[in-house]
């Protein structure tokens, strides 16, 4: 109980105090964390483990139940420390496995924002990593301006650069017929077909990338890694290694295959969140208007639609524009939103109804694979 004469400033100091034995208890935790990657290393243990994971927050559930606290409260600060403790243990076996070590690796664009992840990521395996870039790099990192004047003697050689130029270096690193493992890193495999059989008729190891999460990404674990295999299996090997320290699930396909299926993960997602925007911003309503009246699916849907709004323009055009396959998306869209608007001006509740439905059962078998494979 809390006396009756105690002062707001002396409660304020309480939850200051609350807190700072928070953050301590935290950075424990974080310590201890470091220590579980290294014993789980020792036996061979793999980093996540699905099980362990449903039994802790399961007891801090019924433990918060006991004290009063919402077990919903309790499971989401839980999930933060689960996560904050895997990039701790994930980062740390990527420093461990040191498959880097003596090697080098070359990042043309490296001062991009995905070429600045590629970066760390080398640098962090041990590669001493140099930058192809006019850009800043981190302090410590080699660079040049242009990666015509290095010897290409490089274990790695891998390409952040933009859609639209990185074709052209494909072919000239052709030309150049470097040793080492060559790949790219791009959204979009078609615009660089002609480079990459460029690479791959003149003998040299290449395959490609596609990492399908963000530069802020830290943490791996639930994310795909791409990996295009071009027909040189030790090529296709040697990047997959680069990822086998981390907990990114790997995805194997071909070039064609890649497109098409992109077509849907990111040129669908990103045409539909851009005709959300383009909607509200012609619709003549204000937006503190339609903040007032905003809803949980609303909010959801804005919140992903601002994300996206934030983005680079020029390469979502890319995206959508130098896909081989990008139509098919596209036209699957405006026929579904036409079905919709048919259904609704016509009055057929049974086809509208129909495809809820079909929706409903589709998203729950994909939801089954994932668990599945959880």
């Amino acid at each position: 109980m809390t006396p009756d004469n105690v002062t707001l400033d002396e409660l304020r100091q309480r939850v200051t105090d609350i807190d700072r034995q928070l953050i301590a208890l935290v950075a424990e935790r974080k310590a201890v964390s470091e220590e579980v990657a290294r014993a789980k290393r020792a036996i061979g243990k793999p980093t996540r483990d699905y099980e362990r994971e449903r039994d802790v927050i399961l007891g801090v559930r019924a433990m918060a139940a006991e004290r009063g606290v919402s077990p919903s409260l309790a499971e989401q600060l839980l999930r933060l420390l689960i996560r904050s403790s895997l990039t701790t243990q994930e980062q740390a076996s990527v420093v461990a496995r040191g498959t880097g070590t003596g090697r080098r690796a070359l990042v043309i664009g490296g001062a991009g924002k995905m070429g600045s992840w590629f970066v760390s990521f080398l640098g962090s395996q041990g590669f001493a990593v140099e930058v192809a870039d006019t850009g800043k790099v981190p302090e410590g990192v080699s660079r040049v301006e242009d990666w015509r004047s290095t010897d290409l003697r490089h274990d790695f050689i891998v390409l952040a650069t933009p859609l639209g130029v990185t074709d052209a270096i494909l072919r000239d690193l052709a030309l150049r017929r470097p040793g080492g493992v060559i790949f790219d890193v791009g959204s979009l495999k078609s615009p660089l077909r002609a480079g990459l059989m460029a690479l791959k008729s003149h003998g040299c190891k290449v395959t490609s990338v596609h990492p399908m999460f963000g530069p802020d990404t830290e943490l791996l674990s639930g994310r795909h890694v791409v990996f295009v295999d071009l027909g040189h299996a030790a090529a296709l090997a040697s990047a997959r290694e680069l990822f086998a320290p981390t907990m990114a699930e790997q995805v194997v396909m071909s070039l064609d295959d890649h497109d098409r299926l992109i077509a849907y993960v990111l040129g669908l997602s990103h045409a539909l969140n851009i005709a959300f925007f383009t909607a509200l911003a012609e619709s003549g309503e204000a937006a503190p208007k339609l903040a007032r009246m905003s809803s949980t699916t609303f909010d959801a849907q804005l919140d992903v639609a601002t994300r996206v709004a934030q983005e680079s323009p020029e390469l979502y055009y890319e995206i959508q524009s130098l896909n081989d396959y990008g139509a098919e998306s596209l036209e699957a869209l405006s026929q579904a939103v036409e079905r919709i608007r048919t259904a609704v001006l016509t009055h057929d509740q049974a086809t509208f109804v129909a495809l809820m439905r079909r929706g409903r059962d589709y998203l729950e078998d994909r939801r089954n694979v994932a668990e599945r494979r959880a």
